[in-house]
């Protein structure tokens, strides 16, 4: 049964017009650049700051936020804003070291990076991780994330009825082709566009987030509006607004009690030792070593894109106003028993918060939904393509053969067989998603690749003595690090070491019965993993010469900053810090 009335399909209509039509014309201004490589695949010089902080935005808030980060803001509280608070530092870091590398060395692509500073196998190896990471575990975890939280909204269907597999794959078909009609623009009608869709899903999750605290001060009887809501959320549960949880018992926590629930919490955000571990790793590699992120900075000059950055860095810092408190909004009222037929899955909270909306403002909802999926498909859609068409089809495949418009045709094809992989991947979640929670499937398996990636930037940026060996070495050994610390350390080494202490806490098997699950962290996990290969590529690289014929060119005017960057960088630093004082 549909749940939106009239007025709700003719505001989502709009927005999509909106954003079809303005795509349009941007592409319009550029068709005399149709078979321009560099403008499709980069936008080459014509995004503003403001274009790239909006974009970069835009591309990064997506399902994985709207409700898997909503979903941990139910099960654990602001403990999970660590991911967005921290990577206001990151861009900040990001802007003022990193950009200066890749724009004075004229990279345009990671696999670029990686064959410019060791050479082409690690450059290769490098291509092939991220296209299957990208489609694998970004393509699909957004696509199925999305569809699944839009069909809530706008069905009754009951999950696992024929009604609700239809309406589910019809939802992924229709992001799919919303998605696939931006990316085929190219990267400049993607960054216009995306100022759009950061302008909505803000607008459309302020709102959200504003009548979420409304309800739940007139439904605990603490007043009316956001800010008595607000007080309410907190008076009734503290526990959610704690940035450091306290550490559990290393004891089996078993189903029903307080300390399966806290050991399950410890093992996603493990307190104040993940500050000192993976959320550095996770933050710097996301926003710093990746195609789908710097993509939008690379063809900028370097003022344009570290305003931009920056500016995407103290948007960061009001994204859990969005994305995480209708989560805990939804926790109080499920605790109080205020959301009749929600059964409590965290990845619903989301969904369950919206079904109080009011007509025209869930159509406005689902708008800025929508935007945060479509904007994140489009972005990894334009990433996938420039990686394979750039850095494999071009070098291996095409070679000398490949002219400008050979090569993005080529990248139109390419987009078009990433996001039927990823269609095909989701259609029965073969993956799993729906089962291990999007935004720590995402963070997890992610997680494999970040170690040693991040390793292979850091010392290739900043250590002229880094060899090709050594990252090659470095990236391989990474990945068997963190699939050996996730899989198999425990049963090697037990629960208890000076390295790390693994958790047993039950879940629910398929046949209902109580089922242990033993794990590590995964944040330590990644934090030993990068220890370990930085520390295996510095002894490599020893034995080699003092300083890499390869090693990076750097100019140290270009690490001087202009006021305003001083500005910018000071503004968030403060107001990171005053949010941690008030949530610690």
């Amino acid at each position: 049964m549909n749940t939106l009335s009239s007025i709700d399909y003719v505001i989502f209509v709009l927005y999509f017009i909106l954003v079809a039509s303005y795509g349009f014309y941007v592409y319009r201004k550029r068709k005399t650049q149709e078979h321009d490589s560099k403008a499709f695949f980069l936008a080459e010089g014509s995004l503003t700051w403001w274009a790239i902080g909006a974009s970069l935005i835009a591309s990064n808030i997506s399902a994985e936020q709207f409700i898997g980060m909503s979903g941990e803001g139910f099960f654990v509280g602001t403990a999970v804003a660590a991911y967005e608070w921290i990577a206001a530092v990151a861009l900040i870091i990001i802007a003022v070291w990193f950009m200066p590398v890749y724009l004075k060395n004229r990279i345009f692509t990671m696999p670029q990076f990686l064959k410019t500073r060791y050479n082409d196998s690690v450059a290769l190896i490098m291509a092939i991780f991220w296209l299957f990471l990208y489609i694998l575990v970004n393509l699909t975890s957004i696509l199925y994330l999305g569809a699944t939280a839009i069909t809530g909204l706008v069905s009754e269907a009951k999950l696992g009825t024929p009604e609700y597999s239809n309406m589910l794959h019809m939802l992924m078909i229709g992001l799919s082709v919303f998605a696939l009609i931006i990316t085929l623009g190219g990267m400049k009608v993607i960054g216009y566009t995306d100022v759009i869709q950061v302008a909505v899903l803000i607008i459309g999750g302020l709102a959200t987030t504003y009548l979420a605290l409304s309800i739940v001060g007139e439904r605990l009887g603490a007043g009316s509006g956001a800010i008595a809501g607000f007080k309410a959320l907190m008076n009734d549960s503290p526990e959610h607004f704690k940035m450091i949880l306290p550490k559990p018992a290393a004891t089996t926590g078993t189903i029903g009690t307080p300390l399966n629930l806290d050991i399950q919490k410890w093992v996603v955000l493990p307190g104040i030792a993940m500050y000192f571990a993976g959320q550095w790793i996770v933050n710097l590699n996301y926003w710093g070593c990746n195609q789908y992120i710097t993509q939008r900075a690379l063809g900028a000059d370097l003022q344009t894109a570290r305003t931009g950055i920056l500016f995407a860095g103290l948007l960061k810092l009001m994204m859990p106003i969005i994305v995480m408190l209708p989560g805990i909004a939804a926790f109080v009222l499920y605790k109080h028993h205020q959301l009749p037929g929600f059964t409590g899955g965290k990845d619903g909270a989301y969904s369950a918060i919206l079904g109080f909306l009011p007509t025209g403002l869930k159509g406005l909802s689902i708008a800025a939904l929508t935007a945060a999926i479509v904007a994140s498909l489009a972005g990894k859609l334009n990433s996938i393509s420039t990686i394979f068409t750039l850095d494999i089809f071009k070098k291996y495949i095409a070679k000398e053969q490949a002219d400008e418009k050979k090569l993005v045709i080529t990248g139109r094809y390419t987009v078009l067989a990433a996001i039927i992989l990823a269609i095909l991947f989701t259609w029965k979640d073969l993956l799993g998603i729906g089962g291990e929670g999007g935004f720590t499937f995402i963070q997890k398996y992610t997680g494999f690749i970040s170690p040693g990636v991040f390793a292979m930037f850091l010392l290739g940026m900043f250590w002229k003595r880094t060899t090709g060996t050594a990252a090659v070495v470095g990236v391989i050994l990474g990945f068997v690090l963190a699939v050996f610390f996730n899989n198999y350390a425990v049963g090697l080494f037990g629960k208890e070491t000076w390295l790390y202490t693994a958790y047993t806490y039950e879940v629910p098997g398929k046949d209902g019965l109580p089922v242990a699950v033993t794990e590590i962290p995964f944040l330590i996990n990644m934090g030993w993993s990068f220890v370990i290969t930085v520390a295996t590529m510095i002894g490599i690289s020893l034995a080699g010469p003092k300083v890499n014929p390869k090693a990076f060119v750097t100019d140290k005017s270009m690490m001087k900053l202009q006021p305003r960057t001083i500005a910018l960088i000071v503004t968030t630093l403060i107001l990171l810090t005053a949010l941690y004082v008030k949530f610690w």
